[in-house]
């Protein structure tokens, strides 16, 4: 999408330095672009090569996980490359975990295994999982569960666009390490609402999860969003000084931050540094230069 793309049809020019900029000017200082597979790993990395404030994960994510089947122990190998040749830009194991609500494009058990056998890429490299779980809370946390003791030295991780129960929440919590990443998809709904208003704010992280789940009208958080950008409905329509309608951006981080604060009554810039500092500990706390400049 931000190559103007969009399902395989050319709507707009190229716009990802636009993007970027715009993410620059509104206050982000660093930027970590998940990938979801060995194709998303080398682009990923290709874009961190040319920003000091870009970094990447490393990881197959579970609706993906049938691209292991052909060659199992070779695509691992070259996760496991990637990792080892770019010390300074690989921040995280993932997109990595569980998703039963898109069994169409890989089954249960394929994730199961491909979700588990990741974790030693985390254990081996010492880096911190990010993570997806959708409608699969008992088998994600049966896996971390055996694993605990090999990811005793990874440096926890987070439990990405966060949309369970209060339940399955206080489960993760209560694992050891891990952290809720909230963005507009966490943002839908009074249930939604209701869950991030009690999760504790020294276990939250923000996330846009661009170009995907930006806080829509209809959202139950929208109502306490302040920061608005210039939008155009139409791709077709694009301009650079605008937003797109539907396309999320990193810039839009502000407006999760704004709908978490309007949700807990509590102020925005307090929040802010906290959120923030959740994310350098997980991410940015490892020893060298590159880990927390």
């Amino acid at each position: 999408m931000f190559q103007g793309c969009y399902g395989g049809s050319q709507k707009h020019v190229a716009d990802l330095d636009i993007v970027l900029k715009r993410a620059w000017q509104q206050g982000l200082q660093k930027i970590i672009i998940t990938a979801g597979c060995l194709k998303d790993v080398d682009e990923a990395l290709e874009l961190t090569a040319k920003d000091e404030r870009l970094y990447a994960t490393v990881g197959t994510h579970p609706t993906r996980c049938d691209e292991f089947l052909p060659d199992p122990e070779g695509y691992y190998d070259q996760l496991r490359s990637k990792i080892e040749s770019n010390p300074s830009k690989v921040l995280a194991i993932g997109e990595c975990g569980l998703d039963y609500d898109r069994l169409k494009f890989c089954g249960q058990e394929t994730q199961r295994l491909y979700f588990e056998k990741q974790l030693s890429l985390a254990a081996e490299f010492r880096l911190p999982l990010f993570l997806h779980m959708r409608n699969a809370h008992s088998d994600f946390m049966a896996i971390l569960g055996r694993n605990r003791d090999k990811l005793k030295e990874c440096g926890g991780g987070v439990v990405h666009s966060f949309t369970g129960t209060l339940e399955e929440a206080h489960s993760i919590l209560a694992f050891g390490g891990l952290y809720i990443g909230v963005n507009g998809c966490s943002l839908k709904t009074e249930e939604n609402a209701e869950v991030v208003r009690q999760l504790p704010n020294d276990r939250i992280m923000l996330e846009t999860d661009c170009p995907w789940c930006g806080i829509r009208s209809s959202h139950v958080g929208h109502k306490h969003v302040s920061t608005k950008f210039p939008t155009v409905k139409k791709k077709e329509k694009w301009t650079a000084e605008s937003l797109i309608d539907g396309r999320c951006e990193p810039c839009q981080i502000s407006q999760v931050l704004e709908a978490i604060a309007g949700i807990k009554q509590e102020p925005k810039e307090k929040l802010a540094e906290i959120y923030y500092q959740n994310t350098l500990d997980v991410f940015f706390s490892r020893t060298g230069k590159t880990r927390t400049e």
